[in-house]
């Protein structure tokens, strides 16, 4: 059992390649399709504390629905704007990797090396 874990859209290349840098480094992750099993909201809530981000780092900015929603708009709370990304979690940015050196949204695939535990 892994005690790594990365939630994965597989259509999505930053998250590919996130996986693959994990792999490479000789680690078989847990790993969650998000947009098949989403994260319940106490989670989503708890991975973006642990991440130490503001809920709108997290939001996914690109895409017809975040601007079908109005989501760039300042007048969405941090609750309301989680409650769309439960609805809709298509909106959670990825790939998201929790290790026990902590948890980050691996935007570019190499960050996650500074949370890999080392050989």
């Amino acid at each position: 059992m892994t005690d790594i874990t990365i939630y994965h859209n597989p259509d999505c290349g930053t998250s590919r390649n996130t996986l693959a840098v994990i792999r490479n480094s000789g680690i078989e992750p847990r790993v969650i399709e998000y947009l098949k099993m989403p994260p319940s909201r106490a989670e989503l809530v708890a991975l973006i504390a642990a991440m130490g981000k503001p809920v709108r780092d997290v939001l996914r900015n690109k895409g017809s629905l975040f601007e079908e929603l109005d989501l760039g708009n300042p007048k969405w709370s941090d609750d309301e704007l989680i409650d769309f990304m439960i609805a809709n979690p298509i909106l959670i940015n990825r790939p998201i990797v929790i290790t026990p050196l902590g948890t980050r949204l691996c935007r570019p695939p190499e960050s996650v090396l500074d949370i890999l535990p080392q050989p």
